[in-house]
């Protein structure tokens, strides 16, 4: 499967994947990097499967000023509310 977010960049599936989970950077492309653009660009599933809920909502508040669609940012400010209260055993 090929990550459609990373269209523009000359980088494989498996260093996206090393960047993040923090085991590579490659310049500017670091463990933060790698989660804003799938936040910003990946779809929900990808999102899932890539960053899981855990990880988005302990690190939300670190990447949300780094997202640059508002729609994006609202989505998530709900999701990372409402996840906790209604889907706790997601977590």
């Amino acid at each position: 499967m090929s990550l459609s977010f990373l269209w523009d960049y000359n980088i494989t599936e498996a260093q996206y994947e090393e960047i993040l989970s923090g085991k590579l950077t490659l310049g500017r492309l670091d463990q933060d990097w790698a989660a804003v653009r799938l936040l910003e660009y990946g779809t929900y599933p990808e999102i899932k499967k890539e960053l899981g809920l855990s990880r988005l909502l302990s690190g939300w508040p670190n990447w949300r000023s780094k997202i640059k669609s508002p729609r994006r940012v609202r989505a998530f400010d709900w999701l990372v509310t409402w996840v906790p209260e209604h889907h706790s055993e997601q977590l």
